[in-house]
Order: C-alpha cells, then sequence, then structure tokens
C-alpha cells in the first residue's frame, strides 16, 4: 500500500506486460511482442488469416476470452502510463507484423532513439498537465488550512482528528495496519481499503512520505483526514492513472493497530 514506487490501483494492474516510466528516466517495458514470445506464431498468424478485415473474433472459449482480456488491459494501462501519447493504431499494427512473422518496420538500431523520443513526449505532456494539478492542489490547501480544527505542521502536511484514540503511536520501524479512504481534490476515490472491506498492514516507513510523518503523530485507534501536497506524495511523476503528476491526495485514515 503506497509504495515510495509507482502505485497502481489494484483494479488497474495487468496480468502481463506494462509500460513504466522509472526515476532513472530510462523506459522499461514489456510488450506484446514479449509476451507472445512462447506462443506458437504460425498457429496466431493462420488465426489472422481466416478472419475478414475488421471482423470481430468470436469469444468462444476461456483461453480466447483470456487472451482478449490480456490486449485489452495491456492497451488501458499503456494509454494511462503513457497518457495517452502513444498511437493505438501504431501499437496495433507492430502487434500483427509480429504475429504475422514480419521484420519490425522499426529496426532495433533505432529503437532506443525512438523510445527516447516517446519519453520525452510523455514528460512534455506530463509537465503541462501536472501545472493545472498542482496549481489545484494548492488553492484547495490554502483553504482547507483555514477551516477550525486543522493543523498545519512546516512539512506542509494538513490534518484534521476525526477521532482521538488513547493506544500507542508507532515508529518509523514499526509495522500497522489501518483503514484508510484517498481521493483527489475533486473528490474522486483513486483508492480505498474501507470500500474493499478490507484493512491493510505496511511498514510505517514504506509509505509515502506524508503517511509517515502521520502516522507516527497518530495514537493507536484515531481516525484523521489528511491533506498530503504532493511533494509527501508522489510529486512530478504521479501514480497509476488516476494520481497525475503534482497531485494533492486526501485521505481518511485510522490506525487500528500497531503489528
Amino acid at each position: 500500500m503506497f509504495p515510495r514506487g509507482t502505485y497502481v490501483s489494484p483494479e488497474k494492474r495487468c496480468v502481463l506486460g506494462k509500460c513504466v516510466f522509472g526515476n532513472t528516466g530510462v523506459l522499461a517495458y514489456l510488450g506484446l511482442a514479449l509476451l507472445l514470445a512462447g506462443c506458437d506464431q504460425s498457429a496466431i498468424a493462420e488465426s489472422e488469416t481466416t478472419k475478414a478485415e475488421g471482423e470481430t473474433v468470436a469469444l468462444d472459449s476461456e483461453v480466447k476470452e483470456a487472451s482478449y482480456l490480456l490486449g485489452f488491459k495491456q492497451i488501458e494501462d499503456l494509454l494511462q502510463q503513457t497518457d495517452g501519447v502513444i498511437d493505438a493504431d501504431a501499437y496495433l499494427q507492430g502487434a500483427k507484423d509480429f504475429v504475422g512473422d514480419k521484420t519490425s518496420q522499426v529496426s532495433d538500431a533505432d529503437q532506443q532513439r525512438v523510445f527516447t523520443a516517446l519519453q520525452a513526449a510523455v514528460g512534455a505532456k506530463q509537465a503541462e498537465a501536472s501545472a493545472g494539478v498542482r496549481e489545484a492542489g494548492e488553492a484547495f490547501r490554502a483553504e482547507y488550512a483555514t477551516r477550525e480544527g486543522v493543523t498545519q505542521l512546516p512539512s506542509g502536511l494538513l490534518y484534521e482528528v476525526i477521532t482521538e484514540g488513547s493506544g500507542p503511536k508507532p515508529t518509523a520501524s514499526d509495522t500497522v495496519t489501518t483503514h484508510y479512504h484517498g481521493t483527489l481534490v475533486d473528490g474522486t476515490v483513486f483508492d480505498s481499503s474501507v470500500d474493499r472491506g478490507q484493512p491493510a498492514s505496511f511498514p510505517v516507513n514504506g509509505v509515502i512520505a506524508g503517511w509517515t510523518e502521520a502516522l507516527q503523530l497518530m495514537n493507536t485507534g484515531s481516525k484523521w483526514r489528511l491533506v498530503v501536497p504532493s511533494d509527501l506524495a508522489y510529486g512530478d511523476r504521479g501514480a497509476g492513472g488516476q494520481i497525475k503528476p503534482g497531485a494533492t491526495l486526501i485521505f481518511e485514515v485510522e490506525l487500528l493497530e500497531i503489528n
């Protein structure tokens, strides 16, 4: 739950194949070619030739249903991870060329160049989008800080005590169990153990900085509302499809126990 790396909401995780833009600036990817590398390409190609152009494949077996779902989820994940920058038609053409045992239209020598260009395009789009997201977060925090009962810490973290517990406070080295409900400033829910009906356990020092700071101030049994600036959350990289770069995050957190 909220590791320091990239957060991906459970319902958005793909079974196989995922494009990740790491903090080092290196594009790591597992494309459809790798997904299909162990498959019988001749059988796939033969299947392709039996369909008329534009004909929908009949999902008349569980294997076909799973195959369809892998394609559906993978392109969904890629579009989210690249903020819609990738060209879906070109992506699908690459998949067709691979299963048709054709030579790639982009040479091995050009791979690094084109992926670097893709990363730059994604970065530019994220920077443009994050400016508005960051401004919306700043405006929300400025207004929220004026509310009665809200405390602002030097780090910029804001919290409001909903219920004050009487148990011990955890340390950074502890593991805790919590219930939480996370939203964006517009009210969009991006993750919620409450909605899933299952508390989450994790190390105090293994989550985003805003959580690590707040948890050590909370008595067990407490329930707080946290407003976390992006610098204490996922910063300019964002996380998953819903948490955009620069996003301020709002959580209701109930500290159930120290494990």
